[in-house]
């Protein structure tokens, strides 16, 4: 093994959130039809857990029957569940307005932040709070 390889730090390579999720159909549905994700798995018997992704986004579905928390504080205080990044400032706003378009629940419209990056969050039939951020410009 070579020096520069015997030191190198192992590379993270992606990422998947975890969102809790009541209905697991409903919420996979809402991801794959609304947000144009795409389904990687559905697992157990009955179906407990899935993976949807889009592009280099993952997010884990994992279904759970009871109340994982107090049923205003994630709005309340702003909890968010996952962040997803765009390259663009152009991107962002596609996104935003092609979400819109598709009646996605918005909890935060577009703007631009004092740190000069652009974000909205979105909010997913269970109340997780999706936040897509990308350059200001």
């Amino acid at each position: 093994m070579s020096q520069t390889t015997q030191n190198a730090l192992p590379i993270l390579t992606s990422i998947a959130a975890h969102l809790y999720v009541r209905d697991l159909k409903a919420s996979t549905d809402f991801f794959t039809t609304k947000l144009g994700f795409t389904i990687d798995f559905i697992y157990g018997d009955p179906p407990f857990y899935s993976q949807v992704s889009r592009d280099n986004a993952r997010l884990a579905l994992r279904s759970i029957d009871e109340h994982f928390f107090a049923e205003d504080v994630r709005q309340r205080e702003g909890l968010l569940s996952a962040s997803i990044t765009l390259a663009t400032a152009d991107e962002i706003q596609q996104l935003f307005v092609a979400y819109k378009a598709a009646d996605v629940p918005i909890a935060q419209p577009l703007r631009i932040e004092p740190w000069q990056a652009t974000t909205f969050v979105v909010q997913d039939p269970d109340g997780n709070l999706i936040l897509f951020a990308g350059p200001a410009s």
